[in-house]
């Protein structure tokens, strides 16, 4: 269970880093000129199976560290 955990963990950061930014840089986002951070914006190829696989392997984590806790 812990080995498992850690994997994914480890999977998790990486595809977390590897998803590009929303924002332009981290300024545009301090001095208010990210107006269009939050429009709609399709993702697609790529970025779309980075996203799911985030979602997904989330899910994963979220359910082991759960069945971890009441299996003890």
């Amino acid at each position: 269970m812990k080995t498992a955990l850690l994997i994914i963990s480890i999977l998790l950061i990486v595809i977390v880093l590897l998803q590009s930014g929303k924002a332009e840089s981290a300024a545009q986002i301090l001095s208010g000129g990210g107006s269009d951070l939050f429009t709609k914006r399709k993702e697609r190829g790529s970025e779309l199976f980075i996203s799911r696989l985030t979602l997904l392997l989330g899910l994963a984590f979220f359910v082991i560290c759960l069945v971890s806790v009441f299996v003890k």
